[in-house]
């Protein structure tokens, strides 16, 4: 199937500003002074304050970045994640396939922050996540989405 940049551009925008409304009632809810803890095992995240969490959610790990290679790697083709962590992500890559959207059925891709942040946005869409949410741990930037979020 060939690309249709036009039709791409559609669905980037769209789930840009999906994303974006999301990610703006999720900072305002969290607040500035949240700590956080996730485990790819459990494919969960919590928030907490002055020790005392307050709120939970389920992660799917969407890809990685190396800053070392200055590539990207999805996490459906990344075979070392735990299998609670990648969740539903190949539906991402079908939908890509379906739809004629290179990037998403590409194992992996040269870092470019537009094309990563495109990446990211139209997975949210994808799979109906309530946010999106970024760490670091050395060279690597762990991308996820933020599932069934939970406040106590």
């Amino acid at each position: 199937m060939e690309h249709d940049h036009a039709d791409w551009e559609a669905v980037v925008q769209a789930a840009h500003h999906r994303a974006a409304e999301r990610q703006e009632r999720l900072i305002g809810w969290l607040g500035e002074d949240a700590q956080y803890s996730w485990d790819l095992e459990q494919a969960a995240i919590t928030w907490s304050r002055a020790g005392a969490e307050f709120c939970s959610a389920r992660l799917t790990l969407i890809g990685t970045v190396s800053l070392a290679e200055s590539s990207w790697l999805w996490s459906w083709a990344n075979d070392s994640l735990p299998r609670s962590a990648v969740g539903d992500m190949e539906a991402v890559r079908q939908y890509g396939e379906l739809h004629g959207f290179p990037v998403l059925p590409w194992e992996s891709f040269d870092h470019h922050p537009a094309l990563v942040r495109e990446a990211r946005v139209v997975s949210a869409a994808v799979l109906d996540a309530v946010g999106l949410w970024t760490d670091q741990a050395g060279d690597i930037q762990l991308h996820f989405l933020l599932h069934d979020l939970s406040g106590s």
